[in-house]
């Protein structure tokens, strides 16, 4: 009979339900039911990602006008801070590539997770396109128009042209069907491997800029309007990179 310490490191070194699993569940030391407990919930994990990944696989595929089309998810980051650029991402994703498994919505991941994912998705991507929409153009168009320019920015610049584009509640004017999906970086593979690319690449401008301008934390908020950030603002005023049509900037500078 194998040793608790045994059982625990074959269950360890393996995802997949084995025959000899039966004898592990009857036997009744109490360390061997830790780790048959301990495996199970890991299993079951496992299983529901790899349900989620299907779905989403799924998803993009009704969306195919005909066999073998190419699908475009587009996204954006940075709609609501008070400081930075918006990034829109538009990407073309193969088909059942294994490497793309467990990818989700960015809001989902922590920033270790995107940088790798977004290396995954750039090396096995058909086309990928990254546009960052400026401060300027945001604060003379509005967000909301600045981000749909930048999003048919991303889609235009792609170098395969997608036969169908599926965007995060948003339509853009292009000469492509598209579709608009309420929550489509949590349904969309497509829509959750742009909404990785733009996020991390805005990401890693915010840590540049706070290199440039350590006092404001940019490298921990990201621009967005945290308590920290804003008594930055307070104190040491606006930057160039602030948005100057939101508020409370847009006060600051009246007065």
């Amino acid at each position: 009979m194998k040793t608790v310490k045994e059982i625990t490191i074959d269950l360890q070194q393996t995802d997949q339900y084995e025959k000899w699993m039966e004898d592990i569940k009857v036997d009744e030391r109490a360390g061997v039911q830790k780790a048959w407990t301990s495996w199970l919930n890991r299993y079951e994990k496992q299983q529901k990602l790899i349900e989620e990944h299907q779905m989403k696989i799924h998803f993009d595929k009704s969306y195919k006008p005909f066999e073998g089309a190419n699908i475009a998810g587009v996204d954006e980051a940075g709609r609501g801070p008070l400081a930075g650029p918006v990034v829109t991402a538009a990407v073309i994703l193969p088909e059942d590539c294994e490497a793309l498994f467990g990818i989700n919505d960015s809001k989902q991941l922590t920033k270790m997770q995107r940088a790798k994912f977004a290396e995954t998705i750039k090396q096995h991507a058909l086309s990928y396109s990254i546009h960052f929409q400026s401060v300027e153009a945001i604060d003379e168009l509005n967000i909301y128009e600045a981000t749909k320019q930048s999003m048919k920015e991303s889609v235009q610049t792609l170098h395969i042209k997608p036969d169908y584009c599926l965007l995060d509640a948003m339509e853009i004017s292009i000469d492509i069907p598209q579709s608009s999906i309420i929550k489509g970086d949590a349904k969309s593979l497509a829509i959750a491997a742009a909404s990785i690319l733009a996020k991390h690449a805005r990401d890693e401008y915010m840590e540049q800029l706070h290199n440039e301008y350590p006092q404001y934390g940019f490298d921990q908020h990201a621009g967005y309007g945290t308590k920290q950030h804003l008594e930055a603002i307070e104190k040491f005023g606006p930057t160039v990179h602030h948005r100057k049509s939101f508020e409370p900037i847009k006060s600051m500078i009246i007065k």
